[in-house]
């Protein structure tokens, strides 16, 4: 006997207040007696702290347990028996959050992953192992943007780098880098997008590239961890680029591995974009920018 789970939407995405369909696909060889035939749609945020804040928080690491957001339960069919061959059950739920709790974008961190999935279970006699089958779907949910919209601009120079002890920036080749960015505020669904020039540099210069960094916090009142970590890393120049020539930044935020910017009472998601000049020296820069990601309102 073999069991699948077919959602009504063939990219598995939904939004808060929509309906949650699809059928459940058993395809039995005979006749098939069963207890019952269930459908749960769950859904929680899972925490965990890295290996080095272990030693440091382990007064709560045994409290950072999942949170639960989403669980709801149908009986699609009671006691009794399936036909030979396949057999089509409809289920659908409203994708609504439990009590004093809210939906969050699904997404696939280190430290913090929320994740939705459809859950179909089979309950068997004593003498058989329950048939279980799990599909995950996709929750995207509206964030409130700005009614304005600022670029950011941007200098950089020795006397700007912050990891440069000031009797050390003497010995860094000489360099001004201007640009700017369309907004600190990004549409997720829209590329991150912007410019830079290279006014002067002393030292030839072997590649500049774009990092975008999560930033997990996970904790609770006795203490919070905080772990960044590299999600995407794009080269958008490569060589000693021309001296005053306009240079677009354009990325693509991945999905799944971002979301929406979340700031919750056990944990946070932050997002920060690096700008890294590497010279063929061997010296290498790099200036950080903190980003806000929001979603704006596509559907209904």
């Amino acid at each position: 006997m073999s069991v699948d789970i077919r959602l009504s939407r063939a990219d598995r995405v939904y939004h808060p207040g929509e309906t949650v369909s699809g059928v459940v696909v058993v395809n039995s060889k005979g006749k098939m007696s069963h207890n019952g035939i269930s459908v749960v749609l769950y859904g929680q945020v899972n925490l965990q702290l890295s290996a080095k804040s272990v030693g440091v928080f382990e007064a709560f690491y045994n409290s950072l347990k999942p949170i639960t957001i989403v669980d709801y339960k149908i009986d699609i069919q009671k006691s009794g028996k399936l036909p030979d061959g396949p057999t089509d059950l409809p289920f659908e739920f409203v994708l609504q959050p439990l009590a004093n709790e809210e939906l969050y974008d699904t997404y696939h961190g280190v430290f913090v992953s929320i994740e939705y999935t459809v859950t179909v279970e089979i309950v068997r006699g004593m003498l058989a192992r329950n048939i279980q089958k799990s599909t995950e779907f996709i929750v995207e949910v509206t964030t409130p943007i700005p009614p304005t919209l600022h670029a950011v601009e941007f200098t950089v120079t020795p006397e700007d780098l912050s990891n440069v002890r000031p009797n050390a920036v003497t010995k860094i080749p000489r360099f001004v880098i201007k640009g700017s960015l369309r907004s600190a505020y990004c549409d997720i669904s829209k590329p991150f997008v912007g410019e830079l020039v290279v006014v002067e540099s002393d030292a030839p210069i072997r590649s500049i590239e774009l990092q975008l960094v999560r930033v997990e916090t996970c904790g609770c009142a006795d203490g919070f961890a905080k772990e960044p970590t590299e999600i995407q890393n794009i080269q958008i120049c490569d060589g000693d680029v021309c001296r005053g020539l306009t240079i677009p930044i354009y990325m693509i935020f991945p999905r799944l591995f971002t979301c929406p910017t979340v700031a919750a009472r056990t944990f946070k998601i932050q997002f920060e974009i690096n700008l890294v000049v590497m010279f063929q020296d061997g010296h290498l820069l790099s200036q950080n920018f903190p980003i806000h990601l929001v979603r704006q309102k596509e559907y209904m």
